[in-house]
């Protein structure tokens, strides 16, 4: 230990002191002590932004300081949360995530108070189990996982018509249809596979919007696993038969929109987006995207066309289904579509209950970018359409 861990070690003997650096109440020396150093500003109050995720390497949690047991401030008294993490899985999350066992309560409970001193009044669950999707998300940075929390209800409160009412009864002709699904098995790193088909989708019989709102269902379904936390998930999207006047209706508006609830505003690490059968029409597609994508995202996406061998290469035969490639089988969309319907009670809890009349946090705030109600003008049909028609 060298001796800035020793001052470390010895300004940072109690809770308290670990929250005052947090709300940015210590000394200077501690403010500025290696690993505990701030990512983000903080939020005047009555306001908020959707910002986005900084260096993965930033971590503002106290296990960043190396602090002996007898040093260690106590873990809250009385906590319903039990790890249902495996040996392999703990041991990947303290490398990739820097979660530490021996520090997460404390973790979860620094978060907890961050969220009741400087957000009072958002209206959010504080359940350890809750808290910890968003400390993962954020590799255990205070700070960003904070604003991770805030964007995730701003963006359901920005957007009443993908999420109001949000519960799998409501959306049961989208998952019919076969639009999307979850695969399964999972690939080789334990991670889940949202398949998405977007040609099952038929405009004429219901908006582009319930598209988004069965995905954001699944999203939320699949995030209540301690393992998708720690793994993520990877997307294997078929472009095949989509047509231009499909691809017409994913705009600038609606792309920009999604791509920032996905970045920006859900706990959730999209490791791999593998896109299949996609048309010429597909590079106006990913034109329309890719701006709105950071360059890690960007950096995910591998097109493999009709060539299922490239495809192959990342995803094994065994876990998928003959319809590309695969040996497991036809691809079945009824056990996911049942998995949900079982889960309507909690959607239910979670996303039918009237919300409180004000929230001092987002009630006065503009929305966040990319969740502005008016349409951009060059939003049009025509607009879209010309830039798709420039791909032939």
């Amino acid at each position: 230990m060298n001796k800035t861990d020793v001052d470390v070690v010895h300004k940072l003997p109690t809770v308290a002191t670990v929250r005052e650096a947090l709300c940015g109440r210590a000394p200077a020396a501690v403010r500025g002590a290696p690993n505990l150093a701030r990512s983000q500003r903080r939020l005047p109050a009555g306001s908020w932004e959707l910002m986005s995720e900084e260096s993965d390497s930033l971590r503002t949690s106290p296990s960043a300081a190396s602090l002996s047991e007898s040093e260690l401030p106590l873990p809250p008294a009385h906590t319903g949360y039990v790890c249902s993490l495996t040996e392999d899985l703990v041991a990947k999350a303290r490398e990739e995530l820097q979660e530490k066992p021996e520090w997460r309560l404390r973790d979860v409970q620094a978060l907890r108070d961050m969220v009741r001193k400087e957000c009072p009044n958002l209206s959010t669950s504080l359940e350890d189990a809750f808290l910890l999707r968003f400390l993962r998300a954020r590799k255990f940075d205070y700070d960003r996982a904070l604003q991770l929390l805030i964007n995730y209800h701003s963006c359901r409160r920005s957007w009443p018509e993908v999420f109001n009412n949000l519960r799998p009864s409501a959306l049961k002709e989208v998952l019919a249809s076969g639009f999307l699904t979850v695969l399964p098995h999972t690939d080789p790193r334990g991670r889940h596979i949202l398949c998405l088909r977007p040609d099952r989708w038929i405009p004429s019989n219901y908006p582009i919007t319930e598209n988004i709102r069965a995905i954001y269902l699944t999203l939320e379904k699949l995030i209540q696993s301690e393992e998708t936390q720690v793994n993520g998930i990877v997307i294997l999207a078929d472009y095949k038969g989509v047509s231009l006047s499909k691809a017409s209706h994913f705009g600038p508006f609606i792309a920009k929109k999604v791509i920032g609830i996905l970045q920006d505003g859900f706990p959730i690490r999209i490791k791999a987006v593998h896109v299949v059968n996609e048309p010429r029409i597909f590079k106006g597609i990913f034109a329309i995207i890719k701006p709105f994508l950071k360059e890690k995202i960007a950096n995910r996406f591998f097109l493999h066309g009709s060539d299922l061998n490239s495809l192959h290469s990342n995803l094994p035969r065994n876990i998928l289904p003959k319809e590309y490639g695969g040996t497991a089988g036809e691809l079945d969309i009824t056990a996911w579509n049942a998995a949900l319907l079982a889960s309507e009670e909690d959607f239910v809890r979670e996303f039918c209950q009237p919300g409180p009349p004000c929230d001092s946090i987002l009630g006065q705030a503009l929305p966040p970018e990319g969740l502005s109600p008016e349409v951009p003008c060059d939003d049009s049909m025509r607009a879209v359409k010309s830039q798709l028609y420039s791909c032939y």
